[in-house]
């Protein structure tokens, strides 16, 4: 067995990432704003002010809860992790975290670019340089025990290949996409040539749950819904758009991974795309549709595992802590969780905790 590898941990972005802006966008740094307690966001009572809107936006329509800013009260007054380890401005707390859970990688996902932040090309594309420069940095003094996955300024396809090609040189190991962007499905030709570079760079595709589409995001109530639809649901939407039109048969050792929306959906869809093409679903039965299609689904510590490698396989599951993050899907002890599995034998355990996510990452 190798490392063992946490393929899904987070960053809480802070002061400290924007300082990587470069000079003529640093006016338009996200500023941070704080609003007294005794409002109907309570304890939530700090924000990112950008481009002339509030996040996260923990209340209403179209509602997100975020763990950054750390100076909220919400976050601040949190006993579990320290703000350095949350915000990677000390990596060491972090590795010492790592060390009590025994993890010996974690991989980083952002907080804040879960949610789509801004229609104006010119701000996205510097607040993900200086998202991929901050991280690149904080890991780097992380012992080579912390990989970051890299944000591109999707709606530029050629500002995303050069910043694909900076992210690769300072040790990136994925990029990072939701489900949605904005008003294109992950099949649509248009990221074709980010797909190709990415194959051609051995980065893997990482479709994470996040609000990445405004429209279907301003139709729930946060209160009310959660961020279920127009969070989770996202990334397995991009799975059967992937499926259904033969993505990855167009780049043939390129990864896709499908993080933080569980993987109890799998039978369902696979189901439903089963009704749907069944002149062409011999070729693709399961579990060998995700070893052909080199998809990796990250599931959770508590799901029936071993019901999911019928349909999945051994090879292809992966599994995250959610690490920095307070909502349901965090794994306080994600090794002992997976090593006390009575019911999933010793060898899917050690594949999930390490084969499968040092295949996915490239580690």
């Amino acid at each position: 067995m190798g490392p063992i590898i946490d393929a899904d941990t987070h960053v809480a972005e802070s002061e400290h990432m924007w300082a990587h802006l470069e000079k003529e966008a640093y006016p338009r740094r996200p500023i941070l704003m704080g609003v007294p307690e005794d409002t109907l966001y309570g304890s939530s009572n700090a924000f990112w002010l950008i481009d002339g809107n509030i996040f996260p936006k923990p209340a209403g329509k179209g509602g997100n809860r975020l763990i950054t800013p750390s100076a909220s009260k919400q976050q601040a007054s949190r006993k579990d992790i320290s703000i350095g380890s949350r915000e990677l401005t000390d990596p060491a707390s972090r590795i010492k975290d790592m060390d009590r859970l025994k993890i010996d990688i974690q991989i980083v996902y952002p907080t804040l670019f879960l949610v789509y932040l801004t229609d104006e090309l010119g701000l996205e594309i510097a607040l993900c340089k200086a998202y991929n420069r901050f991280m690149s940095a904080a890991c780097d003094r992380g012992e080579g025990r912390l990989r970051w996955v890299a944000i591109l300024p999707l709606r530029s396809v050629d500002e995303s290949l050069k910043e694909m090609k900076w992210a690769k040189d300072h040790g990136a190991v994925g990029l990072f996409f939701r489900g949605l962007e904005k008003d294109l499905n992950l099949d649509d030709p248009y990221f074709f040539p980010i797909y190709q570079a990415a194959m051609d760079r051995d980065l893997s595709i990482c479709i994470h749950t996040g609000a990445g589409c405004p429209v279907i995001s301003s139709v729930f109530n946060v209160d009310r819904h959660s961020v279920f639809a127009h969070g989770r649901l996202l990334p397995i939407i991009a799975f059967r758009q992937l499926v259904a039109n033969r993505i990855p048969e167009q780049f043939p050792t390129l990864r896709f991974g499908f993080i933080e929306t569980s993987a109890g959906w799998i039978p369902f869809l696979l189901h439903a795309l089963r009704r749907q093409s069944r002149d062409r679903w011999a070729e693709l039965s399961t579990p060998e549709l995700f070893q052909k299609y080199r998809f990796y689904v990250a599931c959770e510590a508590d799901e029936d595992v071993r019901y999911l490698t019928q349909y999945v396989g051994e090879d292809n599951l992966i599994i995250g802590s959610d690490y920095a993050h307070t909502d349901p899907s965090e794994e306080g002890d994600l090794v002992g969780a997976m090593k006390a599995r009575e019911d999933v034998p010793a060898r899917v355990v050690d594949k999930i905790l390490s084969d499968n996510p040092s295949r996915f990452y490239s580690i």
